[in-house]
């Protein structure tokens, strides 16, 4: 647990409030879009989570997929509107990349449409050889058939 101020990073994955971090993913992320909750919850249920809390309100969500020795994903990172400008996903990026359990890994990925500038600030930088890898991408994946007429 990392505290500020009036705000508290923590990974116990009781405290995650599973309805705002869906409603998010749903409804306001480019990535995730119309994901349905039991996909969230299994998601949750099998990562590291990280939430940031102000006066116990979750206000901010990221997760890592990882085996803790080799390799990390970082994904689902938000801060909620209200709560944008104030350095909090600087603070929320520093303090995954420290989270001692996190540490010695030979490699971290994220995908990002719109945030380059931040992971950079903390070492990321663009894939070295990017012809190595390859993936299997499902795009749009949660859409209804309505959702693509």
């Amino acid at each position: 647990m990392s505290i500020e101020g009036d705000f508290i990073i923590s990974t116990d994955k009781s405290l995650m409030d599973i309805a705002m971090i869906h409603q998010y993913l749903s409804t306001e992320s480019y990535w995730a879009k119309n994901i349905p909750l039991a996909i969230v919850e299994r998601s949750i249920n099998n990562s590291l989570n990280f939430g940031v809390f102000h006066q116990e309100k979750q206000i901010a969500y990221a997760r890592i997929i990882t085996d803790y020795s080799t390799i990390a994903y970082l994904g689902d990172v938000f801060v909620l509107s209200d709560f944008r400008g104030k350095g909090i996903s600087k603070w929320l990026i520093k303090e995954i990349t420290a989270h001692p359990p996190l540490q010695g890994l030979r490699r971290w990925i994220l995908l990002t449409a719109d945030a380059h500038g931040l992971y950079k600030k903390y070492g990321w930088e663009s894939i070295l050889q990017p012809e190595k890898w390859m993936e299997k991408v499902r795009v749009n994946p949660y859409n209804t058939a309505s959702d693509n007429q």
